[in-house]
């Protein structure tokens, strides 16, 4: 058994949480994934099996029906999931980041009625940014909440790239409410908690969900558009209560998000690391096992470097978060060297297994088509890049 990605100074409970979905993702999702994935079905099953672990409900507190758990170990727990299947990590991502927005921007009332559904998976999350027109500059929103005379707002407009859009029953949804106040476009930004049913077509009076978006890689999970044409909803909606915070609140989102995408590349990449050290010692060239070879030798060196060095990067940047400290900084180096590092780990996994690597059927092959949604999720690597640039000056300023 190896050694890559042990964390030191964990809990009694966190180890034994680890263990238990380690051994779940080797017994109930590897098995399947492969097969999950060529078929792009949904896995209800796996879903199902981990509301009741309790996953779902890992950062939520106690009080509410939750684990209690720090985003440390909710890290550690989806490095796991994706070293079984990336897809099932991403049906969690997006549930957590709402779960976050609501427990820490939420009104008491908005906590006591949607975290307790949460942690039960009850309600499955969604949350959505993204436009048809726009991916990393939030501040373009145009999908617009005007107020009518009633206090209630009605949503029109199209947002893109939502993850669960689909199968989910809370959208945490970011628009754009004018006020005619100035502050740049950023100050008229509004999150609504907008709960539909899950399925396609007309979920809700005015809001529809056209399908799925078909992609070279991670399937299984549904990936939607939502469109609104006169949606209404009831001003006590709005996370926290009041408008115009939208853009903070989901920044927030996005930066324990980031976390959460490192730890998925780390597990796709220890994954990949596994098949890759596997079949080097199996297969045979020249009379001995190719790992014996130098060059397939100090490629397998690399590739667990890689995964060694992004997994500690996720565990600082998720204990800096725990402690009650800002990490935007820890988060983009995490998911930029994270995604880089499983990219290029998958890659060598995919060159170490020759013809076979390009053969359906093989992991490997699922894994390379996979990889790619890293480097572009929750902000693409030059946007990483521009933020951690960013961050570097306002801390080394003269």
């Amino acid at each position: 058994m190896g050694r890559l990605c042990e964390t030191a100074d964990l809990t009694d409970v966190q180890r034994a949480m680890l263990a238990s979905v380690r051994d779940f993702v080797n017994t109930q999702i590897l098995p399947v994934a492969t097969e999950l994935e060529a078929r792009d079905e949904y896995p209800t099953a796996i879903v199902e099996a981990l509301k009741e672990m309790g996953v779902f409900g890992i950062t939520i507190d106690e009080e509410y029906g939750g684990l209690g758990e720090s985003l440390l170990t909710y890290a550690l727990v989806v490095e796991e999931l994706a070293r079984g299947w990336m897809s099932i990590s991403g049906v969690i991502n997006t549930h957590f980041i709402v779960a976050h927005l609501v427990a820490q921007h939420g009104t008491p009332e908005q906590r006591a009625e949607y975290l307790p559904r949460l942690a039960r998976g009850e309600l499955t999350g969604a949350f959505s940014m993204s436009e048809p027109a726009l991916g990393s500059d939030v501040a373009a929103i145009t999908t617009t909440a005007t107020r009518g005379d009633d206090g209630r707002y009605t949503l029109d407009g199209a947002k893109m790239w939502l993850t669960n859009g689909g199968s989910s029953s809370l959208v945490a949804v970011l628009v754009r409410t004018p006020s005619g106040q100035p502050g740049g476009r950023h100050r008229d930004l509004t999150t609504f908690l907008v709960e539909k049913t899950p399925g396609f077509g007309e979920v809700a009076p005015g809001l529809t969900i056209p399908g799925k978006i078909d992609k070279m890689g991670y399937k299984g999970i549904d990936t939607t558009e939502l469109l609104f044409d006169g949606f209404t909803i009831d001003a006590d909606r709005i996370l926290g209560g009041e408008p115009g915070r939208g853009f903070y609140q989901m920044m927030d989102g996005v930066e324990v998000g980031r976390v959460n995408v490192a730890a998925r590349a780390v597990g796709m990449a220890n994954r990949a690391f596994e098949l890759g050290i596997d079949y080097a010692q199996d297969r045979e060239t020249f009379g001995k096992p190719i790992a014996e070879h130098q060059a397939v030798l100090f490629r397998l060196a690399e590739m667990g470097t890689k995964v060694e060095a992004a997994h500690q990067m996720v565990v600082r940047a998720a204990r800096i978060k725990d402690s009650g400290q800002r990490n935007d900084l820890e988060a983009g180096m995490a998911k930029y060297l994270a995604a880089e590092y499983c990219h290029e780990v998958v890659e060598d996994a995919f060159r170490i297994h020759g013809g076979y690597g390009f053969a359906k059927g093989f992991e490997i092959e699922r894994l390379y088509r996979e990889a790619p949604m890293l480097l572009i999720g929750e902000g693409t690597a030059d946007i990483q890049r521009m933020i951690i640039g960013r961050r570097l000056l306002e801390d080394y300023a003269k």
